[in-house]
């Protein structure tokens, strides 16, 4: 999946999307929103199918479906003489897309913003590094041009976390790697929700350092400076989490 192709791929799934959602959609992510949420914790059984029928007003066909999707991602499991249970957090899929746009959609809570700055501190350093060793001239074309929309983007918060991701996608596609493409966009929901949080459109200062802290990432992948440009990654990643907790402490 490409940069450009994975935005695509989340306005149409993300915010605004304005699309109608499925009856077997709308079972799936509501039940799969109360587990996360703990309204339905691990071990308790489900509400029988009748009372599931009447709540979501959906067939039995697709109730059974929905259920069906929850089980392939881990949440429940379905034992003879018992029902359908919920299974304990260790057998969830938490790398699903879907899983993921489930747990921003409850609220970033403090220990998942920390759980997700772990994944990228692990993840985007070495995509870095790696783009450095790999990026063809069309990568580092796309990277400035994210970095340009990034230093006009003065204003919109919404606008200027869209150019961030956009530039972060664009350096996994550069490493060359299909399974860092594929966990960079497992992950893009979460990400521009939490470059949402504490948006450096704020301040001018801030503005600037930050914009200036993505460009030299760019400029160690451009020079071919592999350690380097996991070092600076590293840099904004962890600027940024200490951006949004210090805000989060505040309020």
């Amino acid at each position: 999946m490409t940069a450009a192709s994975s935005l695509t791929s989340l306005s149409a799934s993300g915010r605004g999307s304005g699309q109608t959602v499925s009856s077997h959609d709308q079972i799936v992510r509501s039940l799969g929103q109360d587990i996360l949420a703990g309204r339905i914790a691990p071990g308790d059984k489900l509400p029988g199918e009748a009372d599931l029928l009447s709540r979501f007003g959906v067939s039995r066909t697709a109730l059974r479906e929905a259920l069906k999707t929850l089980s392939a991602k881990g949440f429940l499991v379905v034992k003879t003489r018992v029902g359908t249970k919920v299974t304990e957090p260790l057998r969830w899929n938490l790398f699903d897309s879907e899983v993921l746009a489930w747990q921003v959609a409850n609220g970033m809570d403090a220990q998942f913003r920390r759980h997700l700055a772990e994944v990228r501190r692990a993840l985007e350093p070495a995509a870095a590094a790696l783009a450095a060793e790999h990026r063809s001239a069309e990568d580092l074309d796309g990277m400035r041009a994210a970095i340009a929309v990034m230093r006009h983007e003065k204003t919109s918060e919404y606008a200027f976390a869209r150019a961030d991701l956009d530039l972060h996608l664009r350096i996994a596609v550069a490493s060359k790697n299909p399974m860092m493409r594929s966990l960079a966009s497992v992950i893009e929901t979460a990400l521009l929700e939490a470059f949402t949080l504490s948006p450096p459109t704020r301040s001018e200062a801030l503005h600037r350092e930050t914009v200036d802290l993505h460009e030299r990432i760019v400029d160690r992948i451009e020079a071919s400076d592999a350690t380097g440009a996991a070092t600076a990654m590293l840099a904004v990643i962890d600027a940024g989490y200490r951006r949004v907790e210090a805000e989060q402490d505040a309020r």
